[in-house]
């Protein structure tokens, strides 16, 4: 473990648990642990805990540094080992199978006071990786720690199944899982968990365990979570808002392809790392990465409602909330504009006509009690889900956006595949909002809200609301909002065109 030229190096090579609980590459462990400052290495009182052991690489990473940090303090090779693994290194796995592969890695054995062990200090087989077997408190029908559905996930459907209840956030008093204080706590949380809702509904819990990190107060927390917390959305609302006020968030690293971190594993909106500090109070430092190319910057992340994440959009954001316009999420329409689910099929009669995302069919007036306003003016409807997969852009860093635009006439209404983007009462209206919808410059700002395949009436809210008697174009947009040639550069580095007549 403590040779350096060693290779190939197995954590390199295991496969991912699922795409919510992925290991972690030693490379970017060390990308992470470069955020620490370098006189933690040198201090044999420092105390380090990864929360979510999964292979034991922060562990193992940290134990090298230290290794190499206290030589000149405790030079006796085997005693600085003993003192580093008993009185600095802790874990708690997430399953018992993790637990033993963590020591493995931390400890070259299974057992940490087994026959190959590099320690000798231990006189139980755990040693500092614990793996405590947790179970899910059952209210209403999920579990009031994490969120995690009963039906998916009870005892009693699951038999010997992994029954996911982490022990960290499954306490109110984590502090009492080793009964110390940790000076840094670091790992790469699951993501998210099965809340029982339609289809694969997801909830969200690496915030819980930020949260609870957090809540221990060290003087420095770095973990690595998905950048969707960035425009907050399904149980990350209150956790944006927090995130986003918290001055104590020194750096932000983000990743827009999520590929770069985790090599094949696609994660919607990308991934990203943090570094929180008990003793700052400012400003944060934000970095971001795509196709190895970094750009930084510092700047208050609680400037928006939403966090920017690239900081050339900043300026081109303030020139256009400048303007004091009404903005798109103020008309676009909630989720099922006409009431009706996205499985609603046609009827056989009917004295309208219904849009789903098979075709159109006749269904009956009588039936609809929402969106009655609209349904005999032109309307303009774009679906719920964006062209690119899981939010990600292209090899060439760009994207389309919205995958399907589409005017529907009067009389016509549609399921909630779709959101209703504008009504008009004439149709040279809903066709200039089509082409408005078509610039690079709008969906350029709706692009600044997608961290997923998901589009929402929020994810409108920093496109202003126009002039539909007028046809828009991008020169037109760009001298409206005195864009300069750079900031006109980016939209378009980010955005690839879209034909008007593409629908």
């Amino acid at each position: 473990m403590i040779n350096k030229d060693y290779n190939p190096d197995v954590l390199n090579c295991l496969a991912n648990l699922s795409s919510d609980e992925v290991f972690t590459p030693p490379k970017i462990v060390n990308e992470v642990l470069d955020l620490l400052p370098t006189d933690i290495w040198y201090n044999r009182n420092m105390t380090f805990l990864d929360p979510v052991c999964k292979t034991g690489v922060f562990l193992r990473e940290i134990a090298k540094r230290l290794d190499a940090g206290l030589e000149e303090i405790i030079p006796d090779r085997l005693s600085r080992i003993n003192h580093i693994f008993k009185n600095q290194l802790f874990g708690i796995a997430i399953t018992e199978m993790t637990s033993l592969l963590s020591r493995r890695s931390v400890y070259c054995s299974k057992t940490a006071n087994g026959k190959y062990s590099v320690c000798d200090t231990f006189n139980d087989s755990l040693g500092n990786i614990r793996f405590e077997r947790a179970v899910h408190d059952w209210q209403n029908g999920h579990c009031r720690f994490c969120g995690a559905s009963q039906g998916e996930f009870g005892q009693e459907k699951r038999e010997d199944l992994e029954a996911h209840a982490y022990q960290f956030i499954h306490t109110k008093a984590p502090e009492e899982i080793f009964h110390m204080k940790f000076d840094v706590i670091i790992g790469n949380p699951p993501y998210q968990l099965s809340d029982g809702g339609f289809g694969r509904s997801a909830s969200p819990i690496y915030n819980k365990f930020v949260r609870q990190a957090k809540r221990l107060n060290p003087r420095f927390l770095t973990m690595i979570i998905p950048s969707r917390w960035f425009a907050g959305g399904k149980g990350l609302n209150d956790f944006r808002s927090e995130m986003l006020n918290d001055s104590h968030i020194s750096k932000i690293v983000d990743f827009e392809d999520a590929t770069e971190v985790f090599p094949g594993v696609s994660i919607a909106g990308g991934i990203c790392y943090f570094l929180w500090e008990q003793n700052y109070n400012g400003p944060c430092e934000i970095v971001n990465i795509h196709n190895g190319a970094k750009a930084a910057s510092t700047r208050l992340l609680n400037e928006f409602n939403t966090f920017i994440r690239h900081s050339r959009a900043v300026p081109i954001v303030r020139k256009i909330l400048a303007k004091k316009e009404k903005h798109m999420n103020e008309q676009v329409s909630s989720y099922k504009p006409f009431g009706l689910r996205t499985f609603v099929k046609p009827q056989k009669r009917g004295d309208i006509t219904l849009h789903w995302k098979n075709g159109e069919g006749p269904y009956s007036r009588k039936k609809i009690t929402v969106g009655l306003e609209m349904i005999d003016k032109w309307k303009v409807i774009s679906s719920r889900s964006g062209h690119e997969h899981a939010g990600n852009p292209g090899k060439d860093g760009r994207r389309r956006v919205l995958a399907k635009i589409q005017i529907l006439p009067p009389g016509t209404i549609c399921t909630e595949t779709y959101l209703v983007i504008g009504c008009y009462s004439k149709e040279v209206q809903a066709r200039n909002l089509v082409a408005y919808m078509k610039t690079r410059f709008f969906r350029f700002l709706l692009s600044l809200f997608m961290y997923s395949h998901s589009i929402t009436k929020d994810t409108y809210a920093f496109i202003p609301i126009l002039d539909m008697t007028k046809r828009w174009t991008d020169g037109l947009l760009y001298k409206r909002y005195r864009l300069t040639k750079d900031e006109i550069a980016f939209i378009e580095s980010k955005i690839s065109p879209m034909e008007i007549d593409d629908e």
